[in-house]
């Protein structure tokens, strides 16, 4: 199956509130999603914003969806704890490495839907790029709302498909795909949006040429190392955000 072919069938698999979401990216390449990780967000403009909304200072956090891991440091150094929750075996062990020498990391087997924590157990809950990607996921958005306390935050970092170039990118290969439609059940469930534009940098031409062929088809592909002359390219995101209210409690 195509990676075009794949991304499709993870978008209708959310909208059937299937139980695991195959990642068309890191699952089949662990490897070359670390190249991407390292080069996203090269100033830090989604790590500010996430102080601003949702400050783990502290905190008790849980990554949804954390792969291999990749976030989990970043937290841990100044929450109280940290839980990454990740459904696809493979990714729970390259993540369980990552944070072997963290005392205040655990990473667990589970999914969105059936997050393995108890009720009213962590303050933030961070999703970022993995499965909450508009209509279908309710699912998941409710068992968010279990685990965080009253005052918690939930917190989903997504790409913003209308920001150029990346944007113009993803909906080449997902035209059935409309952020307005995303935006708008984000906005009825009752989070805020910010947008930021970030800096993907690379260090070489075969890096960069790489991480696009694994997130795109190899037609997209080709037409967006085109577009980058460079090491180089603007990413837009949409940092989500809402609070449990302090009166709920579970």
């Amino acid at each position: 199956m195509g990676l075009v072919s794949r991304a499709r069938e993870r978008l209708a698999a959310v909208r059937r509130g299937a139980e695991t979401l195959p990642s068309p990216n890191i699952w089949h390449w662990p490897d070359v999603y670390e190249v991407e990780n390292r080069a996203q967000d090269v100033h830090d403009d989604i790590w500010r914003v996430l102080a601003e909304v949702a400050d783990w200072t502290g905190r008790d956090v849980l990554d949804i969806g954390c792969g291999s891991g990749f976030h989990l440091p970043r937290f841990a150094s100044t929450a109280r704890h940290v839980t990454g929750v990740e459904p696809y075996e493979p990714l729970v062990r390259l993540a369980k490495d990552r944070v072997t020498l963290l005392p205040a990391v655990d990473v667990l087997t589970g999914s969105a839907q059936r997050l393995p924590l108890p009720d009213a157990s962590v303050d933030v809950a961070h999703a970022r790029t993995a499965y909450f990607f508009g209509p279908g996921c309710e699912q998941g958005l409710a068992e968010a709302e279990r685990v965080l306390r009253p005052g918690g935050v939930l917190v989903i970092v997504d790409l913003d498909a209308r920001h150029r170039p990346y944007g113009d990118w993803m909906r080449a290969d997902l035209p059935e795909y409309d952020p307005v439609e995303v935006d708008r059940f984000f906005e009825r469930m009752g989070f805020d949006r910010r947008a930021v534009e970030t800096r993907w940098r690379f260090g070489d031409r075969e890096s960069l040429e790489s991480v696009l062929r694994i997130e795109f088809s190899s037609r997209v592909a080709d037409r967006a190392a085109r577009d980058v002359p460079g090491l180089d390219f603007p990413v837009g995101y949409r940092v989500l955000t809402r609070r449990k209210p302090t009166g709920l409690i579970f």
